[in-house]
This record gives structure tokens, C-alpha cells and sequence, in this order.
């Protein structure tokens, strides 16, 4: 149970307390009101003695009382309705709440921390609220009336006379069989009379005369005389005099009797209950009287019914009650108690209290119990019924007690109120009253005994209750406190006597000694026992106090807490204590709260919303509702529709009070601010028949980290290269999409005039649709001017501003149940300055089903459109986005700091060109290498000029514009379906396999040197596309060669031509997506040919040998290709002409097969060849059809360079290697250079393709690079094999230096040789056995050095089979030559071979030497590696 202010010791004798009527004469009680107080009243606050008394026992043992209180009330001769208590008590219970400003007890129980008020003050009014309301009843006699006080005024005429009146009275209320209320406690009740005098007003002689004469009378110990009123009423206000009696009266006590002169206040209840409030004695409640000078016919609490209701104010709210006498005397304000009384005064009440009670009611009470107790020791003899059973029963032949359920149902037998039972029962509760608690509890326990035996169970009941409070209050507790007394009592009371007010009385009783022991497990228990149906209130009290045992333990049972607070807050509802409820619901709700028991939570929370709705605390409710639906409720769809409605009702009536504050904060449905989108600019154009939009950036596109990282790149690169090849240090990439991937940290940047479409994420928690209306978003603007005027005068601007910005509303926005769904919200931009926007603002509301919440239906007219709404409240939602953790400095990583997310924050700048960019004719398939034209349309859809335009790619080599210069760029052919993308010229049969040549430069089709192949300028014409203006280009693709799909990004770069100081240029996405299919592969060698006898002279002559492979598998539908033409383009070298052996001109190739060609290339003449800086290539065409295509303009030309200048972009393995160390000397990079040859080739085919029963031609091109001598190039990208695992090397290799000679293959290339000879020799051995055949062995040096060579003709004998090789034949003359070669020299030596036999020979053996005149160092390698050099000798 809760801390009491009282403890269990000074609770009880409070309780039971010595009760004394007081019957005043129509005068005294006019002196008494003057103080707006009865008697009775009056007396209240010093009904307790200051100081200890004495009374002598029956054994004449002194006996001290301490803090006797005595209670005297007005006499009243109708017993209190029980209808009437149960109001009074409901109005103590509502009337006490918790203090405003009252800081509660924390109490840490495991993890739990809960603020529990310790303190139950409408519990402590209420039990002794319900303790003194008892109605007196005929088993038990402790409020029964000891005394009667008769008072009378000394104004009155004849005083004397009047109290003897008054005596008849009273002695005609006890003694008539008319009256059986009130009870008196035995026939010879004291009476005292009390003399009233008023000080200021009245005679003190006569006073003092009438008080003697009453002395004469009735003896100095009966008769008092009582001064008051020493200050006149009118001079109240000039001191300040305590008002003690506040305290009492706005208690509901049962004693505040009600004599007003205006008589009593009425109570209107239901004429239907009125037949259940019977008085406690079942008699009949008009009780015949008259005569009586005071109104004490009807108790104050008795429910009028003669009143009329139509005065009475309609509702429970407002009806008033006798016994709520402080409600009428708060209202009225300026009533002061104890007006006319002075500090003196209150001294001369307390006096005559002490007085009455020493002089008069201790004495009567000491000879009552005295003449009891002679009484029963004189019947001892007389009488067995008693005592004969009660000494047998002492004497310890103990009848055990009969069970309960034993007992028959007997708890009708009445005692006749001289029965000797009885008298031992007045013994023991006089002794009671008057703390002699041994003496009582023998007294108690014997009458126990005596009720058991004779099964009245009433009686009996009541004595064991009482036992059992007098044995826990024996001084020095001399036996533990029988709490099974208290069980059988209350099972008693509650099951065969059917009297819960008298069991109500036990439980509180006993629980409050159980919890003084501690025991509160048990103390719980009985509280709970007592809770039923048939009282709302005293179950909730009950229930709440056990919640507090509970929480009390040593080990708190925090749970259990919790749930007899929900029950105890359910039954404080059915009570109708509205505040009680709620804040049982809150304490309880502190233990639920955050541990999973979302149920329970939901339940608490719409409790609490309701309580508090209905307690007017709307904003309590709101949150209790808002509780509900934004954690993830595990309910129903059923039930959370209803909390919804509720909730929407609820918030309805919130915001009607206040229709003009601030809009309130919706709590559904959540938004994922960091989900948020904001874009910048219009949505894309679909796509148009053959015109395809360019892609650019749209809400509808994945974030890919990876695509975001190369567009970046794309526009670092275009922006270093319009800045002269350097990126300005204010340099940010444009970002049209702003998400929680990019970079928030700076204020976007908006143009004006173009929207900007925020995307927000919804999601509806519950599974009960949503529908918002007029959804739109919520800013505020700032009108600014960026040039520097007017900055001073900075407008603020909040919502509600269409001419600044334009706002979209969406009139209707479904979110179905659990969904997330997001809303795209735009603003329109009119002018410059800072926009913020702060979130959305809507109608949150739900579709109308067959449920209503109460009776709460569809509001009539509020909405029409799609869906039909139930009803909608108007609210906002904020848009606050948390930035990136910061993680820089030490500060930022040791502490949590988040920086800044400005994307909802953009400034608005001035008008800005906008290019639109249209595709037509834009494939989707290609073949690998295969050529198309498409045509690009750029559109300038602002009101600004635009220039600079440029486009940047990753895969330059994929399209082009054509040549800077017309003559190169081809005229747009002619719809037919064979057009070509090419130049063409139609040549003569005559001119073929013989090579045609042209030249170009590089840097005609922007790839000159430093220059970014990746960065094309568009050639729009003169420069600048102006508002509203649209130009076509033609553009060229080519298939890429690797198969699949390939996602080509562009890149287009435009400035305006106005120069802007926060926007430099506007950028416009565009991705491409290829899918390409295989075509021809194609790889070629090249090495050196062996006939020196060319026309050109020196120089020398190469074999390229190109394989194509047709590796389609005719998925395109293609038929054939056809070889048209092959192209070389270099700086130094040519196609001279095909060496095909076939005749077979047409060079077709059906799927899966190959063709081989052969062609012979020479080195360009001195003015054809460039220099090496010079970006000059010489072209040659050799062509198979009648139709040569100039492969020096475009496109063929543009996509030979691309490629080029991608495949020099490729790191070079064997350059890259020696690189990085300068020990290369001229020698080697000279020798290496003869290896190396520089020559292009470039396949152009046709396909023939059938598609929907129509031919197309597609044509296309592959390039092979060739760079070195013997290794074969291909025209498709190889796959480079993963290394092959090597063991682990644990030791340094002894020569880490790179080495510095140059390979065997580079040697080889250095010097040429040829052998020249006749190819059989005709010989007769028999006339002359040796035979000799002249030789000459041919010297080409291929450097652009002096070398000296060696040529040694010794055969090299290694080993035998070496020689077998050979055969058997000898070089004659000198074995070794020694010459010097120039740069490109050639030079002849004359040999002699000798062979004695006929067969066939192989003259190769000579061995070369070279090393280059100027070096030291010599390489000495064997030169020769070309083909044997087969003679046959024949014998004739």
C-alpha cells in the first residue's frame, strides 16, 4: 500500500472514537452561524485533548489516554442512505488528486525507473471518509452516542426552561419506539449543558446569572458556559485570524449537517434508483415528527425526492449535493469561518472540550464500565449463558471453532438489548473507545466465544474483527496480531451476512496493520479478495492500493504493478473518475513502455487518448494516440482503422480550437527524410517515333556509384580542356539529381524558371490505406538579387506566394496498407534568391469503410473526388534530413558530429541556356565494326543563347561528326537501302589489286597531337544555337569490336554566352545502349620480304598477310559478308598491291569460313613520307569491288584515328619496361626501331542481311595495327590468359639490373641477307669431281646506322647431326669477311660453294654478325634466321 500521513497506531483510535450528540436550541445555533458554522462545526478542529488523561479501570488501575478526540455531531434521526454514501465518497475520491507540483518517488527496480506518487491522498480521504459515514448498526455499539450536549443561548428568554425542552427532546429521540436512529449506546445517556454567550453582543451579568443557577441545577460537572463571538461580524476584516476549520469542512464528513437557514440543497437523481437507496433499517424514510426545534428529521445525505427537478441543472457535471458543502462555500469566496471569533474564543473551545471530557464524559465512561462489569460478575451466578462458558472455556477444554460452511445461516439472530452477550460487547468496545485494549480484547474474545456458540455470525463477525485489532494495538504486543481473526471476520461479513461495508471496513483495517508488519504479499491478497462487481470505486481503490504492495516489496514485482494499475485505472473509468483513470493508465504505462508488449502498449495508449479526451487534455490525448499509430502496431486492420479514426477525430477537434495556430504535426504516414530526391529541371520527353530524347538524369534512374564516379570524370575532362588543360579550383560537378549518395554539403544551385520536383518517401506503417489530399509542399522564399544591389532589403517570404514560387498540389494521393510509395512534388522558380524547403503539408485522412468509429460518420460535403473519404485533418510534416557523420578531424572522429545536408536548401540564379538533345535514326544492334549514320538534333528550349558546345565520351572511337573541313565530311546520301555511309568513287576494272593513295592529316579529324581525343567540339553553325533555335547533325557510329551490350555515355558541354558567375556551364547526359553481334575477325602479320629486286630501289619490301574470319552466326540474319576493300594507312609505309594467288576476285565469306589475303607493302617515297611530326598518313586502297571508298575521309578516316589514338593510349608492355631507367642507350632503341614498322590496315566489308523479306546492305571496317615485325595483330581485343601459378622465389636473383641488350628478334631485323643462286646445278662428277657453284650473298642494313658486319662461312660444327643437316659441302675462299654497312645500304659478296655429290643442299650456313660502327659494345648474334636456301646438284 501507499505511505500513509498517519501511521496503523494513530489511524485506528482516530477511527473509533467516543461519539457525542449535540442538540442546540433555534438561538445558540443563530450564534453559531454567525461564524458560518453549526455547533458541531464549531467544535471540530478541538475535538482532540492536548494533554493525557486518566481513568481508573474496574480493577482501579490507572489507565492513560493519550490524543483522546471525541466526535460530536448534530443529531439526526434518519440513518444515511447507502445511494447517498456512495455519491459522497465518489465526490471525496474525485475531489483529491494528486498535487500539482508534486515530485514523485523514483523507484529502480532491475532496469526499470519509475516515478510513483508515494502518496494516495484520495485513498487516506476516502477510508476515513467511509469510516465516519458508517451507519450505526445494533450489533456493534462504537458509534453509538455516549453523551448529548444541549445548548442553549443566554439571549433566550427563558434559558432554563429552554433546556429543559431540550432534555425532553432527547430523551423523547432515545426512549420513543418511533425513533430507531440514531443508536444510543445505553439507556442512561449523560447530558451537558452548554451555555452560549456572545461576547459582543450579548448581557455577560445575566450570563454569568443564568450559569449559576444552571450550577445549582444540574451540578458544576454537567453545565458549562461557552463565550464566543468576542468581535463583531463588521470588524472581520481588521486582523487576520487562522481559519482552522477550512481543513475539516472540505472534507465531505457524514457529521457537516446541513441547517442553513435556506434549508438543504437538493440532489436530483434518476426516479428509477430512487426505489434502491432504502435507509440501512428498512424503515420508511417520512418519519413522523414535529415540534423539533432543529432540522434533524431527514440526514443530510438522504436523497430528496420532493424537490423539484426543474430547478436542478441538467448532467452529471452539475449536480449539486447536500454533503458537498465546500462547493458551495468555495464558490463562495468572500465566506470567512470564524468570523466573529478571536484567538481568545478558540482558547475557550479547546477549554470546554477539555472540560466536557474531564468532568463529564471520562467520569461517565468509568462508571459505565464499571457498572457493566458488576453486571456481569453479578449474573455469573445467575446466569450460565455467559460466564459458565466463558470460565469452561478459559479453563482450557478448548471446543474448537466450527468451520464457516458449518455454520448454518444464522446471522439473522437478534440479541435483545439487555442480553448479557450484549453487555459484555458494550464492555468491550467502551474499553476500546477508551485505548484499554487488554481489557477489550478479553472482552471480545470471551463475547467471540459467546456469539459462535449461539451462531450468530453477525455478532460474532464483529467480534473477531474487533479482537484482532485490540490484540495488534496491546501495549508491549503481548500476542501477534491474529490475522486469521480478520479472514473468518471479512469471509463472514462478505459471504453469509452479505454486508461488504462492514467486510470494506475489516480489509481496510487489517491491510494497514499487514503493511505496518511489512507483509505486503498478504496485505495485496486481501485487497484483491475484496474487489467485486458491485462497486466500481472501492474495487479501483482496492486494486491501486495492492498495485502499491507490490511495488513495495523488498523485491518489487514491477510487472504485477503494473497490471493492477490497468485494473485499477479500468475500474476508477467504470466509477466515471475520469482523472483517477488516466493517471493509473500513465503510472502503468511507465512498466510497458518500449519492451515489446505492443498490445498492451496500444490498449494503455487508447485508454490514456480517450481519458484524456474526455478530461479536455487534448494534447495528452493527441499523443497517446499518435503513440498507437506510429509504433509498428501488431494489431488488426480492423482495430487500427478504428484507432485511426479516433485519432483523426481527436486532432479534428484539437485544430478547431485553435483554427488559425500553426499547423500540427502528423505523425502518419513516415516519411524517409534521407530517402529524399530533390531534382533539378524538366522531366524527359518520351520518345517521339524515330526521335529519341537524350537520356540525361531523371528520378527514375538507380543511383550507380560507379556510373556517377565516370560522369564526373567526363566533365573534369571537358571542363580542363576548355580551361587550357587546367580544372578551376571552384570547379563542382553539376548535379541535376541530389540523394543521400551525393554531395549535400553545398547549396544547389537552381535556375530560375525551371522546376525543381522534390521525390519524398511515404510509407504507411499501418494496414489501413492512407489517403492524403491536396498534398503539397511547404517553403519559404527569399528574394534575392546575386549582382550586389539590393542586398540590404532581403524579403521574407513564407508559403502562399504563387507570382515568387509556383507550387503543385496532387489532389489525391493513395498509400495503400503497409506500402511505401513516394510522391514527386514540384515548385516553379519565378525569381531569383534562396529557396528552403521545409516539408509537406496535407489532408491525412482514410477511406471510408463499414466501420465508424462511436457513431463518428463521414462529415457531410468536406471532400469529392476518387476515393470517398471518412474524414481528414489538415497538418504537416517536417523535412529535416540529417548530413554525413563528419570524420576529419581528431574532435570529429572522438565526438558525433554531423555536418550539413543542404539539398532541400537551393539558391535560385538567374536564366540559364537549356539544350535538349534528340537521336534519330539512332540504332540499337550493330555488328561488330559495322558503320551507321544516324542524325543528332540539338534544341535550345530557353531564352538564352547558347555556345561552346562539345561532347565527351569515354568511347571516342565509337562515333563521330566527320572531318573539321566539308571536302572530308561526305554530302548526307540519298534515301535508297543501299546508300553508303562512305565517300565513294567508282574506279575502272583496270586499276585493280593495285593500290590507290591519298593522304590526311590526323589533325583534320581532331586528333592532333596533346590534343583529347575524348573532347569533340560539335560543329554547330556559327557556333551558337539561339533560343528556340534547332539544328540536325549527321553522326557516324561504329559497332565496338568486342560482342555484347555496351552502355556508351555522352557527355555535352554548353556554356551560355552571357557569362554567369554562379552557373559557368550546363551539362546534358546522355547513355547509349549497343548491343553488339560478332562480324569478321581479322589478324595479320607482317615480315620482311626476301627479293631485293624492287623498282623502288633501297628501302625494302614487306609481306602483310591478313587472315579474315567470318565468326557471325547469322543471329543478325546475315548472309555473307564481302570483302570490298583493304586500306593501309601509315606514316612511312604503303599497300603497294595483293599477291593473291586466287583468281577469284570477289572475296566473299559465308558464315564460319576464313579467307586469307596476301599484299606486298613498300616503304612511301621521301615526299610522300612525313616527318615524324607532322601528323601526315599516307592511305592506300586496294580494292575488290568497282567502287573504291576514300579511306582518308569520313567516316572511315575519323574512325581509323579514333581507334588509333585509343590503342596508343594502351600502355606499351616493352616500352613501359625500360622506361623508367635511362641505361638504354641510342644503340639499342636504333636496333629496336628496325624491328618495328608502323603500318595499318583497315578491312571494309559489306553484310548482306535479309530482314522482313527485304535485303540491307550494312558495311563496316576493322583495323589491324601493326607495329612489329613477325607478331601477329588482331582486329578484335585478345583475352589475356591469367599467368600460371610459379613456385615462390626465396632468394634474390644476383643480377637485378634490367638488361640492356636487345632481344633476338630486334637483332635479327638489324641486317637483311638474301642469298642468290641458281635453284638446280647440272654437273658431270665423272669428268670432275668437285663441283662449284657461284654464290652471291646480299647485305641490306635496315637501320639508319652505320654497322659493321661479320659474315663467317665456317660451318659451325656443334655436333654430327649438325653437319648431317648441312650435307656434306664447303665454302672456298676466305672464311671470314669483314665489312662496314651505311644507313640503308646493300651490299654483294661473290662465294664459291664446292660439293663432291649430287643431292640437295642447304646453302644458309653463313653466320652474320653486326654491331653499329659507333658503339663499343658488340652484339653479336647470328643473323641468320630466314628461310634454308635448298640447291639441288644434279649429275649429267
Amino acid at each position: 500500500m501507499a505511505q500513509c500521513v498517519q501511521s496503523v497506531q494513530e489511524l485506528i483510535p482516530d477511527s473509533f472514537v467516543p461519539c457525542v450528540a449535540a442538540l442546540c436550541s433555534d438561538e445558540a445555533e443563530r450564534l453559531t452561524r454567525l461564524n458560518h458554522l453549526s455547533f458541531a462545526e464549531l467544535l471540530k478542529p478541538f475535538s482532540r485533548l492536548t494533554s493525557e488523561v486518566h481513568m481508573r479501570d474496574p480493577n482501579n488501575q490507572l489507565h492513560v489516554i493519550k490524543n483522546l478526540k471525541i466526535a460530536v455531531s448534530n443529531i439526526i434521526t434518519q440513518p444515511p442512505q447507502p445511494g447517498a454514501i456512495r455519491k459522497l465518497l465518489n465526490d471525496v475520491v474525485s475531489g483529491s488528486q494528486p498535487a500539482e507540483g508534486l515530485v514523485a518517488n523514483v523507484i529502480t527496480a532491475g532496469d526499470y525507473d519509475l516515478n510513483i506518487s508515494a502518496t494516495t491522498p484520495w485513498f487516506e480521504s476516502y477510508r476515513e471518509t467511509f469510516l465516519q459515514s458508517m451507519p450505526a448498526s445494533d450489533h456493534e455499539f462504537l458509534n453509538h452516542y455516549l453523551a448529548c450536549m444541549l445548548v442553549a443561548s443566554s439571549s433566550e428568554a427563558e434559558p432554563v426552561e429552554q433546556f429543559s425542552k431540550l432534555s425532553q427532546e432527547q430523551h423523547r429521540i432515545q426512549h420513543n419506539n418511533d425513533y430507531s436512529y440514531p443508536k444510543w449506546f445505553i439507556p442512561n445517556t449523560l447530558k451537558y449543558y452548554v451555555l452560549l454567550h456572545d461576547v459582543s453582543a450579548g448581557d455577560e451579568q445575566r450570563a454569568e446569572s443564568i450559569y449559576e443557577e444552571m450550577k445549582q441545577k444540574y451540578g458544576t460537572q454537567g453545565c458549562y458556559l461557552l463565550k464566543i463571538n468576542s468581535r463583531a461580524s463588521n470588524r472581520a476584516s481588521d486582523e487576520q485570524i487562522p481559519d482552522p476549520w477550512s481543513q475539516y469542512l472540505q472534507k465531505n464528513s457524514i457529521q457537516n449537517q446541513d441547517s442553513y437557514e435556506d434549508g438543504p440543497c437538493a440532489i436530483t437523481s434518476n426516479k428509477n434508483s430512487d426505489s434502491n437507496l432504502l435507509s440501512l433499517d428498512g424503515l420508511d424514510n417520512e418519519v413522523k415528527g414535529d415540534g423539533l426545534p432543529n432540522n434533524f428529521r431527514a440526514h443530510p445525505l438522504q436523497l430528496d425526492q420532493s424537490s423539484d427537478p426543474s430547478n436542478s441543472i441538467d448532467g452529471p457535471d452539475h449536480v449539486k449535493c447536500a454533503s458537498s458543502l465546500h462547493e458551495t462555500k468555495k464558490g463562495n469566496t468572500g465566506v470567512i469561518h470564524g468570523a466573529c471569533l478571536t484567538l481568545t474564543d478558540h482558547d475557550r473551545i479547546r477549554q470546554f472540550i477539555q472540560e466536557f471530557t474531564f468532568r463529564g464524559l471520562l467520569p461517565h465512561i468509568e462508571k459505565t464500565i464499571r457498572q457493566l462489569n458488576d453486571q456481569l460478575i453479578s449474573r455469573k451466578g445467575l446466569s450460565r449463558s455467559l460466564f459458565s462458558a466463558t470460565k469452561k472455556w478459559f479453563s482450557g477444554s478448548k471446543v474448537p471453532e466450527k468451520s464457516i460452511n458449518e455454520l448454518k445461516n444464522t446471522s439473522g439472530l437478534l440479541y435483545p438489548p439487555e442480553a448479557p452477550e450484549l453487555q459484555i460487547r458494550k464492555m468491550a468496545d467502551l474499553c476500546f473507545l477508551v485505548q484499554h485494549y487488554d481489557l477489550a480484547y478479553s472482552c471480545y474474545h470471551t463475547a467471540k466465544k459467546d456469539f459462535l456458540n449461539d451462531q450468530a455470525m453477525l455478532y460474532a463477525a464483529g467480534a473477531l474483527e474487533m479482537a484482532a485489532v485490540s490484540a495488534f494495538l496491546q501495549p508491549g504486543a503481548p500476542r501477534p496480531y491474529p490475522a486469521h481473526y480478520m479472514d473468518t471476520a471479512i469471509q463472514t461479513y462478505r459471504d453469509i451476512c452479505k454486508n461488504m461495508v462492514l467486510a470494506e471496513r475489516c480489509v481496510l483495517l487489517s491491510a494497514e496493520i499487514l503493511k505496518s508488519q511489512s507483509k505486503y504479499s498478504e496485505a495485496a491478497a486481501l485487497l484483491i479478495r475484496l474487489t467485486s462487481e458491485d462497486s466500481d470505486l472501492r474495487s479501483a481503490l482496492l486494486l491501486e492500493q495492492a498495485a502499491h504492495c507490490f511495488i513495495n516489496m523488498k523485491s518489487p514485482m514491477v510487472r504485477k504493478y503494473a497490471f493492477h494499475m490497468i485494473l485499477a485505472g479500468h475500474r476508477f473509468s467504470k466509477a466515471g473518475q475520469k482523472k483517477h483513470a488516466l493517471r493509473c493508465y500513465c503510472q502503468a504505462m511507465q512498466v510497458y513502455k518500449g519492451k515489446g508488449w505492443s498490445l498492451a502498449e496500444d490498449h494503455i495508449n487508447f485508454t490514456i487518448g480517450r481519458q484524456s479526451y474526455t478530461l479536455r487534455q487534448l494534447d495528452n490525448a493527441v499523443s497517446a494516440f499518435r503513440h498507437i499509430l506510429i509504433n509498428e502496431s501488431k494489431q488488426s486492420a480492423a482495430q487500427q482503422g478504428a484507432f485511426l479514426r479516433e485519432y483523426l477525430y481527436v486532432y479534428k477537434n484539437v485544430s478547431q480550437l485553435s483554427p488559425d495556430g500553426p499547423l500540427p504535426q502528423l505523425p502518419l504516414p513516415y516519411i524517409n527524410s534521407s530517402a529524399t530526391r530533390v531534382f533539378f529541371g524538366h522531366d524527359r520527353r518520351p520518345a517521339d517515333g524515330e526521335k529519341q530524347a537524350a537520356t540525361h538524369v531523371s528520378l527514375d534512374q538507380e543511383y550507380d556509384s560507379e556510373s556517377s564516379q565516370q560522369w564526373r570524370e567526363l566533365e573534369e575532362q571537358v571542363v580542363a580542356v576548355v580551361n587550357k588543360g587546367i580544372i578551376p579550383s571552384n570547379f563542382h560537378p553539376t548535379q541535376y539529381c541530389l540523394n543521400s549518395y551525393s554531395d549535400n554539403s553545398r547549396f544547389p544551385l537552381a535556375v530560375v524558371e525551371e522546376p525543381i520536383t522534390v521525390e519524398v518517401a511515404f510509407r504507411n506503417p499501418l494496414k489501413v490505406p492512407l489517403l492524403l489530399t491536396d498534398l503539397s509542399l511547404l517553403w519559404k522564399f527569399q528574394p534575392k538579387d546575386f549582382s550586389g544591389k539590393d542586398n540590404e532589403e532581403v524579403k521574407e517570404l513564407v508559403t502562399g506566394e504563387p507570382e515568387m514560387i509556383g507550387t503543385e498540389v496532387i489532389s489525391e494521393f493513395l498509400i495503400n496498407s503497409e506500402e511505401s510509395k513516394v510522391a514527386r512534388l514540384k515548385l516553379f522558380p519565378h525569381h531569383i534568391g534562396e529557396l528552403h524547403i521545409l516539408g509537406v503539408v496535407y489532408n491525412l485522412g482514410t477511406i471510408q469503410g463499414s466501420m465508424t468509429v462511436d457513431g463518428i460518420g463521414a462529415l457531410p460535403g468536406c471532400h469529392t473526388g476518387k476515393y470517398s473519404l471518412s474524414m481528414s485533418v489538415r497538418g504537416k510534416q517536417d523535412l529535416e534530413i540529417q548530413g554525413p557523420r563528419l570524420n576529419n578531424t581528431k574532435e570529429e572522429k572522438t565526438s558525433i558530429k554531423y555536418g550539413p545536408d543542404r539539398r532541400l536548401d537551393p539558391i535560385i540564379t538567374e536564366e540559364m541556356p537549356l539544350l535538349e538533345v534528340f537521336f534519330i535514326h539512332f540504332p540499337t544492334g550493330l555488328l561488330c565494326g559495322e558503320i551507321r549514320k544516324a542524325y543528332v538534333e540539338f534544341v535550345n528550349v530557353s531564352k538564352c543563347p547558347l555556345t561552346g558546345l562539345k561532347v565527351v565520351s569515354k568511347r571516342p572511337e565509337f562515333f563521330t561528326f566527320g572531318g573539321n573541313t566539308a571536302v572530308l565530311t561526305p554530302l548526307s546520301p540519298s534515301a535508297s537501302e543501299n546508300c553508303s555511309a562512305y565517300k565513294t568513287v567508282v574506279t575502272d576494272s583496270t586499276s585493280v589489286c593495285t593500290a590507290l593513295i591519298s593522304s590526311a592529316s590526323s589533325v583534320d579529324f581532331g586528333i592532333g597531337i596533346g590534343s583529347q581525343p575524348e573532347v569533340i567540339p560539335v560543329p554547330l553553325p556559327d557556333t551558337v544555337l539561339l533560343p528556340g533555335a534547332s539544328v540536325q547533325l549527321p553522326m557516324w557510329l561504329r559497332g565496338p569490336d568486342e560482342e555484347g551490350v555496351h552502355e556508351i555515355n555522352f557527355l555535352f558541354y554548353y556554356e551560355s554566352v552571357k557569362k554567369q558567375p554562379k552557373i559557368r556551364h550546363r551539362i546534358l547526359r546522355h547513355t547509349a545502349v549497343i548491343c553488339t553481334s560478332r562480324s569478321l575477325n581479322v589478324r595479320a602479320t607482317v615480315c620482311r620480304s626476301n627479293s631485293l629486286e624492287d623498282e623502288e630501289g633501297r628501302g625494302g619490301n614487306m609481306l602483310v598477310f591478313v587472315d579474315v574470319e567470318n565468326t557471325n552466326t547469322s543471329e543478325a540474319g546475315v548472309k555473307e559478308f564481302h570483302i570490298v576493300q583493304v586500306s593501309s594507312s601509315s606514316k612511312h609505309w604503303k599497300l603497294q598491291k595483293s599477291v593473291n594467288l586466287s583468281e577469284n576476285k570477289d572475296a566473299k565469306l559465308a558464315s564460319r569460313e576464313k579467307g586469307k589475303f596476301c599484299f606486298k607493302a613498300i616503304r612511301c617515297k621521301e615526299k610522300e613520307a612525313a616527318t615524324q611530326s607532322s601528323e601526315k598518313y599516307t592511305f592506300a586502297d586496294i580494292i575488290f569491288g568497282n567502287e573504291q571508298i576514300v579511306s582518308s575521309a569520313s567516316p572511315c578516316a575519323d574512325f581509323f584515328y579514333r581507334s588509333l589514338s585509343s590503342e596508343l593510349k594502351k600502355p606499351q608492355a616493352q616500352l613501359s619496361t625500360h622506361a623508367e631507367k635511362q641505361s638504354i642507350e641510342d644503340a639499342v632503341r636504333l636496333i629496336q626501331k628496325c624491328s618495328e614498322v608502323d603500318l595499318n590496315v583497315i578491312i571494309l566489308w559489306k553484310a548482306y542481311v535479309v530482314e522482313d523479306s527485304k535485303q540491307l546492305i550494312l558495311e563496316g571496317q576493322q583495323h589491324v595495327i601493326l607495329r612489329t615485325i613477325g607478331k601477329e595483330a588482331f582486329s578484335y581485343p585478345q583475352k589475356q590468359e591469367p599467368p600460371e601459378m610459379e613456385l615462390l622465389k626465396f632468394f634474390r636473383p644476383e643480377n637485378t639490373t634490367v638488361s640492356s641488350r636487345p632481344s633476338v628478334e630486334q637483332l635479327s631485323n638489324l641486317i637483311k641477307t638474301s642469298l642468290h643462286y641458281p635453284e638446280s646445278f647440272n654437273h658431270p662428277f665423272h669428268q670432275k669431281s668437285l663441283c662449284l657453284v657461284p654464290v652471291t650473298l646480299l647485305l641490306s642494313n635496315c637501320s639508319k646506322a652505320d654497322v659493321d658486319v661479320i659474315v663467317d662461312l665456317r660451318h659451325k660444327t656443334t655436333s654430327p647431326e649438325a653437319l648431317e643437316i648441312h650435307g656434306s659441302f664447303t665454302w672456298l675462299g676466305q672464311t671470314q669477311y669483314k665489312l662496314q654497312l651505311k644507313s640503308q645500304e646493300i651490299q654483294s659478296l661473290q662465294l664459291k660453294a664446292c660439293f663432291v655429290h649430287t643431292g640437295v643442299y642447304n646453302l644458309g650456313t653463313p653466320r652474320v654478325f653486326a654491331k653499329l660502327s659507333d658503339q663499343v659494345t658488340v652484339f653479336e648474334t647470328s643473323q641468320q634466321n630466314s628461310m634454308p636456301a635448298l640447291i639441288i646438284i644434279n649429275n649429267v
